[in-house]
């Protein structure tokens, strides 16, 4: 496509904020900060350039790359000021002060007064983890002379908790910065811009999981397949290599938090199939993985959702793109690279309807959550789902009043996610079988069906793919 896509909200957001930038009779200090954050190939950067272009004011963008000393840094932080299209860049092109409290005066002397400009630092916690002193300069550098002048200063990292930190309690920052969030782009966007129907809609984002380089390649009209086949056999490709470069950016593959979390992505979601899925890694060691994935919101930890406590944990990734790519393609990146895709496109579509029925439930309760209030029982705040430490009893969907542990449960659903048929008076029968073994439903607990080929059962409230899709819109 070679176009940007998606981030409607986002550039809303960002607009909102550099018109907040003025300089009039009431606003001595018109300057603003924003922090913006997401995680790895979501987009953030080329929502940024996107952000610039529309706006058409004079900007800085400068991109942190980890060099080895703050010096190093600095210099390159000077060549993209020269190169900047600030009125004052030529300020750079003479001898500079080797400082950053210096620089980032003389980068107040090269803004504009009378109007408004953009200064973006892409890599906030590659600056800040060469200088630990950095983050103060720049918060003094801005009250004492960027806070005088129109300019947006817009922080940009990957390293979501570094990030946040940014405007901790007695950080620099606290309470005197703005925070954006970018998120991968949603199935509601992914579907606009491929122009698929709603269930294919719903696979595509399973495949690509939002993100934006994926969706810029992928054809419109393209049925998932169809494009998997094109993208799977070139080793170049946005999918191919674009969870890789996610993951090697926090957590590489070399670590044992890496060894943790791709197997979490490749299926394992209980403490025992991570372990075995991690090459047998020492419990100890195991648990501090997973508390360091959970604090780092990699992963979540999700608790069976019924009246009754339970401690049976099950582990799923944040970043959508992630069970696919280590399901089928990172495992086997060297079939790519060597010519030998057809083996990686016959094992995906084999394994295809049993993992696209499992991967796609997360999606499911998150559409449901945000449902609105009339298609789900009154008295649904909480949306999960239930099992047993031996898995023989599984309900996909639960509605209850709260969680984890509930009050009342408000619905039992089911997920049919089949090509071949609908949901039908067995699929029910099974439902409600699983309905009675779960603590605090009755036989007066509303069952519920999602299907992608269409309900038949009768008794039983229907949600389809396009009321999914819907929900990610509203």
């Amino acid at each position: 496509m070679g176009c940007f896509v998606g981030r409607a909200r986002d550039l809303a957001r960002l607009d909102d904020l550099l018109d907040g930038v003025r300089r009039d009779d009431r606003a001595d200090r018109p300057g603003r900060v924003v922090f913006l954050r997401g995680r790895p190939q979501v987009g953030k950067s080329r929502l940024v350039e996107e952000f610039l272009t529309r706006s058409g004011v004079p900007y800085l963008y400068f991109t942190a790359s980890a060099q080895p000393t703050p010096a190093a840094e600095l210099a390159l932080f000077v060549e993209a000021a020269a190169r900047s299209t600030l009125p004052g860049a030529d300020l750079f092109e003479a001898p500079v002060p080797h400082t950053w409290d210096a620089v980032l005066a003389l980068l107040a002397d090269a803004l504009p007064a009378d109007r408004r400009a953009v200064v973006v630092l892409d890599g906030m916690p590659h600056l800040a983890a060469a200088d630990p002193s950095f983050e103060g300069t720049l918060r003094t550098a801005f009250d004492r002379h960027l806070s005088r002048r129109p300019v947006l200063v817009v922080g940009v990292g990957s390293d979501v908790p570094a990030m946040e930190a940014l405007t901790a309690v007695g950080r620099p920052f606290h309470r005197c910065a703005e925070e954006v969030v970018v998120a991968p782009l949603t199935p509601a966007e992914v579907g606009d811009v491929l122009d698929l129907p709603a269930a294919d809609a719903l696979d595509a984002y399973l495949v690509c999981g939002g993100l934006p380089l994926v969706v810029d390649e992928w054809p419109s009209g393209t049925p998932p397949q169809a494009y998997l086949t094109q993208a799977v056999a070139d080793p170049t490709s946005a999918l191919v290599v674009g969870g890789e470069r996610s993951l090697a950016a926090d957590h590489p593959a070399q670590s044992q938090v890496g060894w943790v979390l791709r197997a979490i992505g490749g299926g394992a979601r209980t403490f025992s199939l991570i372990e075995r899925a991690s090459g047998g890694l020492p419990q100890a060691s195991l648990t501090r993985a997973l508390r360091t994935l959970t604090e780092q919101r990699a992963v979540e930890a999700d608790l069976p959702l019924s009246v009754r406590a339970s401690r049976e944990t099950r582990y799923t990734p944040t970043d959508p793109h992630l069970p696919f790519w280590t399901a089928f393609l990172g495992p086997h990146l060297a079939e790519v690279e060597r010519g030998r895709a057809d083996l990686t496109l016959d094992r995906i579509a084999a394994a295809w309807p049993d993992w696209r029925a499992r991967a796609v439930e997360p999606l499911v309760r998150e559409a449901l959550r945000r449902l609105p209030p009339d298609r789900l029982p009154p008295g649904t705040a909480e949306v999960g789902g239930y099992w047993t430490r031996a898995s023989d009893i599984e309900v996909p969907l639960v509605g209850a009043d709260r969680a984890p542990v509930a009050g009342r449960i408000t619905f039992v659903g089911a997920i049919s996610w089949r090509d071949d048929r609908p949901f039908d008076e067995d699929d029910l029968w099974r439902l409600l079988q699983r309905r009675a073994w779960l603590p605090g439903a009755d036989e007066g607990t509303l069952p519920v069906a999602v299907s992608r080929g269409g309900v038949v059962a009768g008794g039983v409230r229907s949600i389809s793919p396009e009321e999914l899709l819907a929900a990610y819109r509203d």
